[in-house]
């Protein structure tokens, strides 16, 4: 049996599955958490990192592994691969006037021809822009810039603070690839290159930036002196978090991943690139070689947490009492910007409840309007994403909410597509594993997912037409 390793280091944790090769089954798996905060020492990540292998039991016989991480974070290093200050998270909101301030330099259309996006402030170049301005003695000390699952890549490879490397040349060694490298706001990926005038307009000057990898193109191999990390390991290129689920999923063209997390994402994979001046739709790469158009929502399964404690229920009880309820909850809709939101851009939006009589002034119609208010949000984003050509034949509905059986059935009601629930799962990590097995072997393999739900389609469009009155109303 040959294994392979997938890893996710995401915001709040590192995950590593270890998986078979031949059947994708999982053999063994372990976690270690990050810390809290949203500007981290990236010390920390390389510190779980070693936990969570050994939480899954080691890699001694592991052939080849390979990393999925956090997308757009900052991390700066000096002219000897050292950190130069902490890393800034993608859900570092301190940019966002820097993110404003480059919109106006360049011009939305503009950006989203050269990098499929036009930044918020999330991106890197948002944060490198800040760095410029805010800490310019800091700014003056960067050489490199690498994303998170760069750094960690590059650290398997025997670089960093306490290198055991070969000699030469040090941050020329980074690695990445299209799909981290389309988050930056400076890689353009529908022409695979770095886009040199946006970085120093960010930074204020030139860096070494990672050599982007193709889908199974390796980084290179682990060596002796990883405390650990067995020698002779095969390491993947990586990717960003969002692609790697995707490949964890199977996902190809003609699918929709909608992601229920504490926010919400829809994300596509198409052959095509997308390229919204709106700023809507993220115009990113896969982990495939494809493409990954996405949107995001800060509202999700947070809406259902928010009315379960309303009424004082569990989420199971939440569920059932949507089901008692008719499609549409007889005109109660909630449009459910709780902490504004992303998708539409109502930074300062507040969340609405309309339509109460003395008929849908119910628990019941309550608990529905809230999931259908989730998913009517996370509709409007796959709308956004349609808008820009991408056909969706099928949408794969997965995070913890999508579990619950209410969700599904309702989801089936909201979305015109074929709706799918897979098992819960890392998707994330084992995407990473794909992608390792992929490097390892040079085919990319059709590993089965297992599903738990396929909701027969009953598709009430008048859910969402009432839903998108509310909204407008609302902003």
């Amino acid at each position: 049996m040959t294994l392979v390793a997938g890893v996710d280091s995401s915001t709040q944790s590192c995950k590593v599955v270890i998986r078979d090769v031949a059947t994708g089954a999982l053999v063994r798996s372990g976690r270690a958490s990050h810390p809290d905060g949203t500007e981290v020492d990236p010390e920390a990540w390389w510190t779980a990192l070693h936990a969570a292998i050994q939480d899954a039991g080691g890699l001694d016989d592991v052939a080849a592994i390979s990393i999925a991480g956090q997308q757009h974070g900052m991390v700066v290093l000096d002219g000897d691969g050292r950190v130069v200050r902490d890393a800034l998270l993608w859900n570092d909101t301190r940019s966002a006037q820097a993110a404003r301030d480059l919109i106006d330099e360049f011009g939305a259309e503009a950006l989203a021809e050269a990098t499929g996006s036009v930044p918020v402030a999330s991106y890197t170049a948002t944060k490198l822009r800040w760095l410029r301005d805010a800490e310019p003695d800091n700014a003056a000390l960067v050489a490199a810039v690498a994303l998170p699952h760069d750094w960690l890549t590059w650290r398997l490879l025997g670089y960093g603070p306490d290198d055991v490397a070969p000699s030469g040349p040090v941050l020329e060694a980074l690695t990445t690839d299209r799909s981290d490298a389309s988050g930056t706001g400076y890689f353009d990926p529908s022409r695979g290159r770095y886009d040199r005038v946006l970085l120093e307009a960010a930074l204020g000057h030139d860096a070494v930036l990672p050599r982007v990898l193709g889908p199974h193109e390796a980084a290179g191999r682990t060596i002796e002196g990883l405390p650990g990390i067995p020698a002779g390991i095969v390491v993947g290129p990586g990717a960003g978090d969002n692609a790697g689920g995707a490949l964890g999923l199977g996902a190809s063209a003609g699918d929709v991943v909608v992601s229920i997390g504490t926010s919400g994402t829809v994300f596509a994979v198409t052959t095509r690139p997308t390229t919204d001046a709106a700023g809507t739709v993220s115009g990113f790469a896969s982990a495939s070689g494809d493409f990954l158009p996405l949107i995001a929502t800060l509202n999700a399964a947070r809406i259902l947490d928010a009315t379960a404690r309303l009424l004082d229920v569990d989420h199971d009880e939440l569920g059932r009492l949507a089901l008692q309820a008719p499609a549409g909850a007889d005109g109660l809709v909630l449009v459910p910007y709780f902490e504004g939101e992303r998708t539409p851009n109502l930074p300062d939006a507040t969340a609405t409840l309309s339509g109460m009589t003395l008929k849908t002034t119910t628990r019941p119609h309550l608990a529905r309007a809230a999931v259908e208010g989730l998913l009517c949000a996370l509709a409007d984003g796959l709308a956004a994403v349609q808008a820009q050509g991408v056909v969706a034949e099928r949408l794969l509905l997965i995070g913890g909410a999508a579990q619950n059986p209410a969700v599904s059935a309702i989801a089936a009601q909201v979305f015109a597509e074929p709706v799918v629930v897979p098992a819960p799962g890392e998707y994330v990590a084992s995407g990473a594993a794909v992608q390792a097995a992929w490097t390892l072997t040079g085919q990319r393999p059709d590993w089965p997912i297992d599903v738990t739900a396929e909701p027969a389609p009953d598709h009430h469009p008048e859910i969402l037409t009432q839903y998108r009155a509310a909204a407008a109303r609302a902003s």
